[in-house]
């Protein structure tokens, strides 16, 4: 392991995008055209749902149109991954409430340590899944959005054994991840690892903050980069590895195979460019002293949760407002407690020692009530786990996760001939896009392409070089540019194709 990116992208190097608003609207206002009622979108590279989850989520706002979202990743472990967390977005108002969602959410997405609870839902879902990947029926009838009849045998073989891996939750095979995180440190670190938060502290000031992502914390990035642990929005303990974050890798020495599970995913970016440098709610951009007053982790945990409201109701997430006529009262009761007289404090002292009986009484029946209501807790338990788990559904959308790198294959079946309208590839799967690629492309398309904006350990030249390359790879697909782009400043560039 050369660098501080990994072989697998966990998360994406870009903001989340609403890839109708992006791609498919601005073609067509480009083109003068309408937009088709079903949109095909490819998805190749994006390491994560976050274009998925944030597209699903404002279709409200757009006209009504049936969304199918192809997904080609490098990996098998990021299709599992894919379907936890959507899993999560889909969960029913009465199973799961909208901030233990979001927390639940950013917990597995970015942390390498997690709660107790956490691993314990992440091991409910493995099983789930697990009947899901082997009974094509039962995900049809469970979340049919889903979709994996496209992947091959052995990937689905595989796939199963991911996520037997996550279900037996250190039972059989330990994954110690803050182990394997300090040894790819270690490694990555080289000598400089005794100084390495003044590396952290290089790469967020001379690199993250030119870049756009000031609203990063400083202290929250280097902890990150210290022990992977990105997002506790809940006080609590996190200790239990997060198993999702684990891949194998297989290195060669002396010309011989050697396997190894480990964490194998970026050290350096951090998991809050996704969801944690952009957002509706400009008070979120409040400065104090040069100062972002709310951080990346705040507006991840706004985002995710406006998302996941507007999944389920249609409407636009507000924050709640603060009440000031709360304070008067405060005030009010200020004033009056200085008014008591000494009379009204002797007959209070004789109350308090009333009160003192009844509460001795009330302990006893409390006590009565505790094991009562605990014997009543593990009988719902019973019943609920008895009960068939529900999630949310969304006919007008629908999730294909095609086999492996599989671009050039797709070219080859004809029907993705001329099917997708929006197609989306990742600095990581670029090298994808080739000439003949623009078979899969619909007669007016869109094609997005992630800049290495945010991949901090290139310089800014290799960074301005980068969009040049991918720039001419898009044009000799017989694509435009939408507008000239900034090398500096854009993590997207936008392209149209026409036919």
């Amino acid at each position: 392991m050369t660098d501080g990116y990994g072989n697998i992208n966990w998360w994406g190097f870009s903001p989340a995008l609403d890839l109708q608003e992006t791609g498919l609207i601005q073609m067509c206002n480009k083109l003068s055209c309408t937009a088709p009622e079903e949109v095909h979108i490819l998805l190749v590279g994006t390491g994560d749902i976050r274009h998925i989850l944030k597209t699903i989520a404002r279709r409200y706002r757009h006209t009504q149109k049936k969304l199918l979202f192809y997904v080609v990743e490098s990996a098998l472990e990021l299709y599992a991954r894919d379907m936890l967390l959507m899993m999560i977005a889909l969960e029913l108002q009465k199973n799961m409430g909208l901030q233990d969602k979001t927390e639940l959410f950013l917990e597995i997405y970015g942390n390498s340590l997690v709660r107790q609870q956490s691993s314990e839902y992440v091991e409910n879902m493995a099983h789930e899944l697990i009947k899901m990947v082997t009974d094509f029926d039962y995900m049809k009838k469970k979340i049919p959005m889903f979709d994996l009849s496209q992947l091959k045998y052995k990937e689905r073989d595989f796939l199963e054994s991911i996520l037997k891996f996550w279900r037996n939750r250190g039972k059989i095979i330990p994954f110690e991840i803050s182990k394997c995180w300090d040894l790819r440190l270690r490694q990555l670190m080289g000598v400089r690892y005794d100084c390495r938060r003044n590396v952290y502290d290089w790469d967020y000031n001379m690199e993250l903050i030119e870049r756009g992502g000031s609203i990063v914390y400083v202290r929250q990035y280097k902890d990150w980069r210290d022990n992977g642990v990105a997002f506790q929005i809940r006080e609590g303990t996190y200790d239990v590895p997060n198993r999702t974050l684990s891949s194998a890798m297989v290195f060669k020495l002396e010309g011989e195979r050697f396997p190894r599970r480990g964490y194998w995913g970026d050290m350096v970016v951090s998991p809050y460019i996704t969801f944690g440098t952009e957002t509706e709610e400009k008070s979120f951009y409040k400065k104090q002293n040069n100062m972002h007053v709310k951080t990346a982790e705040d507006v991840s945990e706004f985002n995710i949760m406006s998302m996941f409201h507007e999944i389920t109701s249609n409407e636009k997430y507000e924050l709640p407002n603060v009440k000031p006529p709360e304070k008067k009262e405060e005030t009010k009761q200020t004033a009056r407690l200085e008014e008591i007289t000494e009379e009204e404090v002797e007959n209070m002292e004789d109350d308090e020692k009333k009160n003192e009986l009844e509460d001795n009484k009330s302990d006893e029946n409390v006590n009565m009530s505790k094991s009562e209501d605990e014997n009543e807790n593990k009988s719902e338990e019973k019943l609920n786990s008895e009960t068939d788990h529900e999630w949310l559904c969304l006919d007008d959308v629908s999730i294909t996760f095609l086999p492996l790198a599989c671009t050039q294959e797709l070219i080859r079946k004809k029907k993705y001939q001329q099917l997708f309208s929006v197609v989306f590839f990742s600095n990581s799967m670029v090298h994808h896009l080739k000439p003949e690629v623009s078979q899969l492309f619909a007669d007016k398309c869109s094609l997005i392409l992630e800049t290495a904006l945010f991949m901090l350990e290139l310089k800014k030249d290799s960074v301005v070089e980068f969009v040049k390359k991918i720039s001419d790879m898009a044009t000799a697909a017989g694509c435009t540019p939408m507008e000239t782009p900034a090398e500096l400043k854009d993590s997207h560039i936008k392209f149209y194709f026409e036919r």
